[in-house]
């Protein structure tokens, strides 16, 4: 699996006339080289994939990551970068530029320019992230049982909302039914929104109590493998007004039409367009302030990214959400949040928990 990753890799390296890249993106360190720890860097070109870390991770950098040469690095990345590479004899050094900070960037050439090696670094974006858009067979299988798991949680978790829970004690319990059911810790800080917190897209967990007639949101995933799920519901407890009903039939509406019109080989701006273009005619368009979904994986955002400006094209293999949503302020928000993989030229729903409005009493 790493040599294929490696192989897929080295040409894109090639073909940009770079003589290594240097891989520093946890997400992507573990993609190529199946490494878990939390300090990692690598250094990919056609004759050497080399792990650099410190001594924390030695040993278990030589049990995960067999395929490649492991180094122990001391101080910073300055300290022992630039002579590594220009010892490899590697001129075109490529590396991540969102990932490497400006004062990291200056503080590398200020050691070439000292060391008067010949060695250019040279910013790159998207190389690694590319190839994990499209998922191989080992990761849906993993992503598939996070979502599964995110489904039975779900479930359990609307036994345990309702009139006199608090948005933290409620978000608590979701996190525990999440880890206690297999759960590699979780992907992003759970959101329990009611009322007129759920009109905050990325809402966090109050000490409001839950009350009767209103709208809960509900954000949640799991990991593993290292891989990841993520969904969200709104419900009601008990019976939603007319307004709450509406925003949620036009946000079903919505989702429903982006899920059965996505097609492979459109843009990811094309694909958020089949649900924006529904919410702004039904009077919500200044109400959906957010992309209609994101690619999920190893990283819980990761790319494609689907949202009005995005270049992104959709092919087979990629697997991402589906989350439009309406948000009022003070009135509260609707999000139905799904994921699917293309397929077949078709996006196909991963997700199982039902999408109608749910009345729990």
């Amino acid at each position: 699996m790493v040599i294929n990753r490696l192989q897929k890799l080295r040409p894109v390296i090639a073909e940009k006339d770079l003589d290594a890249l240097l891989v520093s993106q946890r997400e992507n360190c573990r993609y190529l080289s199946g490494f878990t720890g939390s300090s990692s860097w690598l250094l990919i070109s056609y004759e050497h994939a080399i792990l650099a870390t410190d001594f924390r991770y030695i040993e278990q950098a030589k049990q995960e990551s067999q395929d490649f040469e492991i180094i122990q690095i001391k101080g910073e990345i300055n300290d022992w970068l630039p002579g590594l590479a220009y010892s490899s004899g590697w001129h075109k050094l490529a590396f991540a530029a969102s990932h490497i900070s400006v004062a990291t960037y200056h503080q590398l050439n200020e050691t070439i320019k000292t060391k008067q090696l010949n060695l250019e670094l040279i910013p790159t974006t998207g190389l690694v992230e590319d190839l994990r858009c499209i998922k191989e067979a080992d990761e849906l299988e993993l992503i598939v049982k996070a979502i599964e798991l995110t489904d039975t949680a779900f479930e359990q978790a609307k036994l345990i909302i309702h009139p006199g829970v608090t948005e933290k004690e409620a978000a608590w319990e979701i996190e525990k039914l999440l880890r206690q059911s297999g759960s590699e810790g979780i992907p992003f800080d759970v959101i329990v929104a009611s009322g007129p917190n759920s009109a905050l897209p990325h809402a966090k967990p109050t000490e409001r109590t839950i009350s009767q007639n209103e709208p809960v949101l509900i954000d949640m995933g799991a990991r593993i493998g290292g891989y990841c799920s993520d969904f969200s519901h709104t419900f009601c407890l008990g019976e939603p007004d007319k307004v709450l009903s509406k925003m949620y039939n036009v946000v079903l509406e919505a989702q429903l039409t982006a899920i059965e019109e996505t097609k492979s080989g459109m843009t990811a701006a094309q694909a958020d367009q089949l649900a924006r273009n529904l919410i702004e005619q039904a009077g919500y368009g200044g109400a959906f302030g957010h992309g209609l979904g994101h690619g999920v994986g190893l990283g819980v955002h990761e790319s494609p990214r689907l949202a009005p400006n995005s270049s992104d094209l959709l092919a087979d293999g990629m697997v991402f959400t589906i989350e439009p949503g309406i948000y009022i302020r003070g009135l509260g928000g609707v999000r139905i949040e799904d994921m699917v993989i293309l397929e077949k030229g078709k996006a196909k729903k991963l997700t199982k928990s039902p999408r109608d409005m749910e009345v729990i009493t």
